[in-house]
This record gives C-alpha cells, structure tokens and sequence, in this order.
C-alpha cells in the first residue's frame, strides 16, 4: 500500500473556503460516501478562539453554495461538533477515480487541508498526484511504502496507540507544557543541559512547583504506556 499525506488547497472546498476567510479549524471524526449521489457526509469538530468567531465560521459554512446540510450536534464554547453533507469535489473525485481511498482523520485550518490518502499500486498513486496537479495546489507531506505486516501491525495495535493518545490528552496544559520544555532543554539527557533550577526559573515557579508537573505528567504517561504494553502483549 501506498499512503501519501497531502497539504491540499481546494476551491471547492467549503470547509477551506470557511477556514480560509474565519479563524475556524475543522477535523474529522467520521465520513462516508455516497457513490449515487456523489456525496460526502462527515461528522466534525470545529475549534475557533471563542464562542463570537465560532458562530460566525458555522454560518459560513452552512451558506457556502457546496455545503447541502449542517446541522449541530453538540456545542461547548468555543467548540462544536457537527454532521455535515457536501457535494464530492474535483479532488474528492480525482482520488477515487484512481482507486484511491481515506486512511486516516483529516485536518482543515487557514485554507488548506491535510489528507491521508492510501493506494493499491504506485502507478495508481503517481497518476493521481499528476492530475491533481492541474486544479488544485498541494504539497506532498509524505509518502511510504507500507507492507503487509506493518497494515497488520497498526490494526492489531490501534488500541495501544489510542491508549497513548488517551494518555497525551490526560494531561493539564502545564503538566504538557513543563515535559515539553524540559524535553527541548535536555533535562532529561544524560549528563543533562538542564535543571530544574533552570526550568523554575524558566516558567517563572519554585523548584519544587517545576518537580511537582513533571512528576504528575510522567506518571500519567507511565502509567498509559504500561497500560499500552499490556494490550500489545495481549
């Protein structure tokens, strides 16, 4: 399987159009397709800095001239997730016309979107990128090869992975924040380039406040690592 992360910009794309002209970001949760009516109907959650500019992304969004149907689901805040159904795009359609398919969650933020596409045949995947080249604009992120024991690895261990990305999301905004500066500073290298005298002084906090983070953090992530083995082991 060929499978290439594409950064695509789309013109006729609701979501990049809205995302281009508000400061909105969508993701999605699910899709599907319609192959009679040519349509796509995705579930998503949308993010924007606050409550004001969220409602002003959601009503571009459903007054786009692609956009058939929005409908909310749920809200809180500045956040919201919602079923929407739009009409394939020329990209959408490219893709599948060569044989392509979705492999993984797509991400849309200041008019352009990260696609994770997958192909059988590599010829099939060069085919697509070459007229894909002609209306639209996008970058190739990434592209490999994967074998048939690497497709059997990641299905047998998505629930590892999710436990990992369960951990990552447990974690508070200063407990992520102190283990991402102490990771970028060498505190945890040997010898190390920092201390948490140098991390205190760093954020502004005590010494013992700087251990205190880094204890909470690390333990919440051992603690979703073992739990991770232990689903791989099993």
């Amino acid at each position: 399987m060929i499978d290439i992360a594409l950064d695509m910009e789309q013109y006729d794309c609701p979501f990049i159009d809205t995302t281009a002209d508000h400061s909105v970001a969508f993701a999605a949760v699910h899709w599907d397709f319609d192959e009679r009516a040519r349509e796509l109907d995705t579930r998503m959650v949308v993010e924007a800095e606050d409550a004001g500019v969220l409602d002003t992304g959601l009503d571009a969004l459903r007054a786009h001239e692609n956009m058939h149907d929005c409908s909310l689901l749920r809200r809180e805040g500045e956040a919201a997730h919602i079923k929407t159904t739009i009409e394939e795009t020329a990209a959408m359609h490219t893709i599948r016309d060569n044989g392509g398919y979705i492999t993984g969650p797509f991400h849309i933020e200041e008019g352009s979107e990260i696609w994770h596409v997958g192909f059988d045949r590599g010829r099939d995947a060069d085919t697509t990128l070459s007229e894909l080249d002609r209306d639209n604009e996008y970058d190739v992120v990434e592209r490999t090869a994967t074998t048939l024991p690497q497709v059997q690895d990641l299905v047998q261990n998505a629930g590892a992975a999710m436990t990992l990305v369960d951990g990552c999301r447990d974690l508070s905004d200063t407990e992520r924040e102190t283990l991402e500066r102490a990771v970028s500073e060498g505190y945890f290298e040997s010898p190390r380039d920092a201390t948490l005298g140098s991390l205190a002084d760093s954020f502004g906090v005590s010494k013992p406040a700087v251990s205190k983070n880094l204890r909470r953090g690390e333990r919440k992530l051992i603690e979703r690592v073992v739990e991770a083995l232990d689903d791989i082991d099993s």
